[in-house]
């Protein structure tokens, strides 16, 4: 296979995971990945951010739970100092706690470590490219967290708040968030509508910059909220 040009540099990554049995296959896994090049593993933050630091960097892949300073903390401090750099947080966690702190932290993914290489490098992609990756079980939780929180402010009868959507949006841009709020990534989607990824990914960034949605955890909960979903 050829080398990727100029245009299509790699992708500068840090594997960050406390564990050198997981940190060190898995570089070398992605590794593989001739658009892949894994700049540093890191055993903990303050690891990540001096390998950040030498740079330049796109992606780190982060483990949640490390000594000295952990993922979330980590994430965190990276979207403040190094805006530029994505986060995919890859973790055997999944509980509400992690995804959210993560997530509010500013990961752009989420995995949990039952993913397979072609999940994580799908993922690493999407994130230098500005998108966000869940996996399944980690929509799943969203989900099931934003229906409870629905369900609870329909009870006090609190009327939720952006629950409209913008009139102008298309049909179409309904039914991909209407997909969207049923947890389909971006490839169901297109199988479901029958049109390609990158018209998916169009009609995301149109409705995205319609409703005013940040990311693909936000558009969830606009999904529910709005009754699509």
């Amino acid at each position: 296979m050829s080398e990727p040009t100029e245009n299509q540099r790699k992708l500068r990554v840090v594997v960050a995971d406390d564990q050198a049995a997981v940190r060190e296959p898995l570089a070398a896994v992605l590794a593989l990945s001739e658009d892949i090049d894994v700049v540093a593993a890191a055993a903990d933050g303050t690891e990540v951010l001096t390998a950040v630091a030498a740079g330049p960097v796109d992606v780190v892949l982060m483990d949640l739970r490390m000594p000295v300073m952990d993922g979330i903390e980590t994430t965190r401090r990276l979207a403040e100092q190094y805006p530029q750099v994505a986060v995919v947080v890859l973790t055997t966690f999944a509980d509400d706690e992690s995804i959210l702190g993560a997530l509010g932290a500013g990961a752009r993914g989420y995995l949990t470590k039952n993913a397979g290489r072609q999940d994580i490098t799908r993922a690493i992609r999407a994130a230098a490219a500005g998108q966000s990756v869940l996996d399944r079980e980690v929509q799943d939780r969203l989900l099931a967290t934003a229906r409870t929180t629905v369900a609870r402010t329909t009870a006090a009868k609190t009327p939720v708040s952006g629950a409209a959507l913008p009139e102008d949006l298309t049909p179409r841009e309904r039914e991909v968030l209407t997909l969207i709020g049923r947890g389909l990534p971006n490839r169901g989607i297109a199988e479901k509508l029958f049109i390609s990824e990158a018209t998916v990914k169009t009609h995301i960034n149109n409705l995205f910059a319609k409703a005013g949605i940040p990311d693909r955890a936000a558009a969830v909960r606009r999904a529910i909220e709005a009754g699509l979903a």
